[in-house]
């Protein structure tokens, strides 16, 4: 009798320890991934970066190698299941860098991903067949320009970001991209009189409204 209530307790122990393993393995991912569409964009797997100083070309040359690396897709046509924009303003040590025109578009011009631009007027189309998640990394990673809590493209320092005016800290390559969010990056030295943006009129830009 003794011995066999020693066997069940060690059985349920060991199922329980099975048990725990399988969830911490599981869920062990959502340290370092929050989702197959929010993983981490590891810079320096995706081919032919920027390497020259700014400014920078779109990057679509490399774009259909990158694909695959940031969890994006080439679609035949904008899709508006999710449809909201934001706004970049980038300074790398004291100057003004454009986002240019038609980042996430093949180069001819074929297809594009759900996460692009059509002026170089630092709005970001989000443009989404499907509700899920996008990071502002995956927009630098579809330019060609890694972003770091401590770098862009190839230059380092000491990196500052707001997003609506409002100090961010960590990684920006990791914000989620949100409705009308205006996103400020400066590395290094800030230009005179510099202010993070407050305020932008959608109506009158790429967004239209």
């Amino acid at each position: 009798m003794f011995w066999g209530f020693v066997i069940g307790a060690v059985v349920v122990l060991v199922v329980v320890g099975v048990a725990l393993g399988v969830v911490l393995t599981r869920g062990g991912g959502s340290s370092s991934s929050s989702g197959p569409y929010t993983d981490k964009v590891v810079f320096s797997q995706l081919p032919n970066l920027h390497t020259a100083p700014p400014p920078w070309d779109n990057g679509n040359a490399f774009l259909p190698a990158r694909l695959p690396l940031l969890h994006l897709k080439a679609l035949p046509q904008e899709t508006l299941a999710v449809h909201v924009h934001q706004h970049l303003d980038l300074y790398v040590n004291g100057t003004h860098v454009p986002l240019p025109a038609y980042v996430g578009f093949l180069p001819d011009g074929s297809a594009l991903t759900s996460l692009h631009t059509h002026a170089a007027d630092g709005v970001i189309h989000l443009e989404s067949p499907d509700k899920r998640e996008y990071s502002l990394g995956q927009v630098f990673g579809e330019w060609g320009v890694w972003l770091g809590p401590k770098r862009v493209g190839d230059d380092r320092g000491t990196l500052q970001w707001w997003v609506n005016g409002v100090k961010q800290h960590g990684n920006p390559a990791a914000l989620p991209l949100k409705n009308h969010q205006l996103i400020s990056i400066v590395l290094g030295k800030p230009p005179k009189g510099f202010k993070p943006r407050t305020t932008f009129d959608w109506k009158t830009s790429t967004a239209g409204g």
